[in-house]
């Protein structure tokens, strides 16, 4: 069995793989999200398990919560019709957490979801790539 922040972003990861939105993608679940900048021409979607905070519920439970970031890169021309196009997916993969349990993790409930900022200006300006990450947190008690 693996640690509970495992647990959940694999099953953010298989949400994501198991439903459409406006653009195809293959998520995974890393670690270390490092790509060879030729590989970003193809939209990546990486799920990576963030941080975990406690506090206490009551005398024999606790609060967990599960922060888990999915980034959506994409290399692109700084083209407004481009780039509007990878906002919207990131704003469909962030109203889908916000709506839906997951599958296969029923029981963490996602309590928010943040995405600041929308995309990192610096990767394109730089890199000519689309950054943006979102964070979703999920609650779990025991």
């Amino acid at each position: 069995m693996p640690a509970n922040i495992v647990a959940i972003a694999d099953a953010v990861t298989a949400e994501l793989n198991g439903n459409s939105f406006s653009q195809p993608f293959t998520a995974q679940r890393l670690y270390l999200p490092v790509f060879d900048l030729q590989s970003m021409s193809e939209l990546k979607v990486t799920v990576v398990p963030k941080g975990i905070t406690t506090s206490s519920l009551d005398r024999s439970r606790d609060n967990f919560d599960y922060q888990i970031d999915i980034a959506v890169q994409k290399k692109t021309p700084n083209e407004i019709e481009v780039i509007d196009s990878l906002m919207l997916l990131v704003e469909e993969i962030g109203d889908h957490f916000r709506s839906n349990p997951l599958a296969s993790y029923p029981g963490a409930r996602c309590t928010g979801v943040e995405n600041t900022p929308v995309y990192a200006p610096d990767h394109l300006l730089e890199l000519r790539q689309f950054t943006s990450v979102l964070t979703l947190t999920f609650r779990l008690w025991r």
